[in-house]
């Protein structure tokens, strides 16, 4: 039996979500965001909030009101977001209703949440990735109850999500390997103006069966007691036996699907009167009536209507956020800003950059316990298709190193939630040219965490992308796609050209508490390619660092040529530096080299100073030319030293094709190389 004293609290919440979507009904003028309400989900989400402690997580999606009230934030709290006020607890104005994120320590955790459906699946199976790794590891990270108990994660999800494949990439890592999360289904047979029938062929619960080791069950999601009772004994399961659970909850819809896509528009008077039938404010009423007679309730929702629109109107009056610091949060502050350690240790050997990153990772995961590493093929058998893991998992083990399946949005999504538990992964894609499966994560998730949650959920990861070609990779091997990353903001992005760089680059990537993603040229891995030996170094000492947004001259130009005006400089990053070192043999010393090393944060400072002491520049890269990174730098350059410039900045790039060939020699006609590098500078010194 449950406390009157709870019955009547729950009642009270239930009752909130009801009078809260009239009052923003009654104030659509005011309430002019889009958002939704909870209105046919108060009975489970309320049930489910019940279940959960301060040490647990929870990823709710949009319609999540009541859950966040039966959290302990009050009506006006919400309602701040609603109006994107100042004031806002979760995103200062930032995002929408019901987009929480939490650290508070008496309530349940939860990392940013975004709108697009169905992708939090996959961070919130990362935090749960995390708890699990914490726990084996005997981790102080990992938060216990008072009396022991373990975390549990809650994914909350509509039905008509579990079509997106992202969903499914959860689910199959959750069932391998038997993580403690709870996937909570809210069925209303409704996806915007889909129906059930259009949309899918089975439910969440049938859809279930196919995952082997997923434990499931159904539950009338309008009905508290059931609902109560349900969730209750599901997450004391996950606590105790530590497997995955779908919880499938048949709901109803009682308003819009959103403010802006309004019932009226599509659903049918009979449609939205078979709902209403389900309606479970009226039936918990009922189902409380022995214990709370209706003269005794009315008194309590007078109350409760007057209560929420008194606080509707200090949300209304509450200030707006302040515009001069609507950049804040991009990022958190790293500490790494300078270069330390040794770089060229005296007694030191040379290797190739392929080993520099795995020697640098290799110091990471020994000096901290918190740091894993996987993606496709990493792990003990093979340690990566380019050898660029090897021995890692037979040093660390394979709970730290291992394989994972063809899932590029759960490797990129899942460093979301394994970042926020604490875990700090070193991820990769193998190619390049597969990143793009792992994209609306990046975007969706990744960036936007730490700027949507003003700074509490940076993404502090490392993934690893192995890019450029070389000698018939061809058009799924060979892809360069920098700029495609760099028109997501939010992220950083690396690029380094030697083994040196290699090192304290992913070093600083590991010390950032943001987003971090190195791009490794696979031409430049072992000096292989003719005229790049000298991306092999002396390999720096094990404290040495590079910060990020560090240009370096990677070839000066003589004073005697730059004094008298006979000089150019070369912008470029990766396989460019060899191309350009090539070229300027060509012209005695009147080329200078810039190596980017970071394309993102940018050495804006070096590159401009250059541009302005010689007058005259190439920015070279590998990509196909037309709207690159290049041409954007390049106006970028105009701009800022206009005048100080003696001829057009001109871009070298590959030429604009939609692949690179298989065939070497087509390969080789569409890159640049150092005699297409020559021709251009011989151009800018005619002038």
């Amino acid at each position: 039996m449950l406390d009157k004293n709870f019955l009547l609290h729950v009642y009270r919440l239930m009752y909130s979500a009801k009078v809260m979507a009239e009052t923003y009904e009654a104030n659509r003028s005011i309430c002019r965001y889009v958002h939704s309400t909870s209105r046919g989900h108060e009975a489970i989400q309320l049930a489910t909030a019940f279940q959960l402690q301060p040490i647990d997580w929870v990823s709710p999606y949009y319609r999540d009101e009541s859950l966040l009230l039966g959290l302990g934030w009050s009506p006006y709290q919400l309602m701040l977001q609603l109006l994107t006020k100042a004031d806002d607890p979760f995103t200062g104005g930032r995002s929408y209703y019901s987009h929480p994120n939490n650290k508070e320590a008496d309530k349940a955790k939860i990392i940013h949440q975004s709108s697009a459906t169905g992708m939090q699946a996959i961070p919130a199976t990362g935090i749960a990735q995390g708890i699990q790794y914490l726990q084996q590891i005997h981790s102080p990270l990992l938060q216990k109850g008072q009396n022991g108990e373990l975390p549990v994660v809650i994914c909350s999800l509509g039905d008509a999500s579990i079509t997106e494949g992202e969903v499914s990439e959860a689910l199959q890592f959750a069932v391998l390997k038997n993580l403690p999360v709870i996937y909570l289904v809210q069925d209303n047979e409704w996806g915007i103006s889909a129906t059930a029938k259009e949309g899918r062929m089975m439910d969440a619960f049938e859809f279930a069966e196919g995952f082997k080791g997923l434990n499931k069950v159904r539950v009338d999601g309008t009905d508290f007691f059931a609902s109560y009772q349900t969730m209750q004994q599901v997450v004391e399961d996950v606590r105790k036996n530590r497997k995955p659970w779908l919880v499938h909850a048949k709901t109803c819809l009682l308003n819009h699907h959103t403010s802006g896509v309004r019932k009226e528009f599509y659903r049918s008077k009979e449609d939205l009167e078979k709902h209403q039938q389900n309606d479970p404010l009226p039936k918990f009423r009922k189902a409380i009536a022995d214990q709370f007679n209706h003269n005794e309730l009315v008194p309590i929702e007078e109350e409760i209507t007057q209560q929420i629109q008194q606080q509707f109107k200090e949300a209304v009056a509450a200030p707006e956020p302040n515009a001069a610091q609507v950049a804040e949060y991009i990022f958190v502050p790293t500490t790494i800003v300078e270069e330390k350690g040794e770089r060229v240790p005296a007694d030191g050997e040379k290797i190739i950059m392929v080993d520099a990153a795995l020697y640098a990772i290799r110091e990471l995961m020994e000096e901290h316990e918190e740091s894993i590493l996987f993606g496709q093929d990493v792990g003990k058998r093979l340690g990566g298709v380019f050898r660029e893991t090897a021995t890692l998992a037979k040093q660390f083990g394979e709970h730290r190193v291992f394989n994972t399946a063809i899932q590029e949005a759960y490797i990129i999504g899942s460093t979301a939630g394994l970042s926020a538990t604490g875990v700090r992964p070193i991820v990769e894609i193998q190619f390049a040219d597969y990143i793009y499966p792992g994209f609306n994560q990046l975007v969706t998730e990744i960036s936007k965490s730490c700027y949507l949650s003003c700074g509490k959920f940076p993404v502090s990861t490392v993934i690893r992308v192995p890019v450029g070609a070389y000698g018939g990779g061809g058009p799924y091997h060979s892809g360069s796609i920098e700029t495609t990353l760099l028109s997501i903001k939010g992220i950083k992005v690396v690029y380094p050209s030697n083994a040196a760089d290699m090192k304290g680059l992913i070093k600083a990537a590991y010390y950032d508490p943001n987003p971090v993603i190195m791009l490794e040229h696979k031409g430049l891995y072992w000096s292989k390619v003719p005229g790049t030996e000298e991306a092999k170094s002396i390999e720096p000492s094990k404290d040495y660092i590079l910060p990020l947004g560090k240009a370096a001259v990677a070839l000066p130009a003589g004073k005697k040529h730059i004094d008298n005006g006979q000089s150019v400089c070369i912008i470029t990053y990766g396989m460019g530096v060899y191309w350009a070192k090539a070229a300027a043999k060509n012209f005695g010393d009147q080329v200078e080299i810039i190596d980017l090393r970071t394309l993102f944060p940018l050495d804006e400072a070096l590159v401009y100073s250059t541009v302005k002491k010689h007058g005259k520049c190439l920015v070279l890269t590998e990509e196909p030319q037309n709207n690159s990174f290049a041409e954007a730098l390049a106006g970028r350059i105009a701009h800022a030293c206009f005048q100080w410039l003696d001829a057009p900045v001109l871009v070298l790039g590959a030429l604009n094709l939609p692949a690179v060939p298989l065939n070497i020699p087509l390969e080789e006609a569409m890159l640049p190389n150092a005699e297409k590098v020559s021709e251009e500078l011989r151009k800018l010194l005619a002038f």
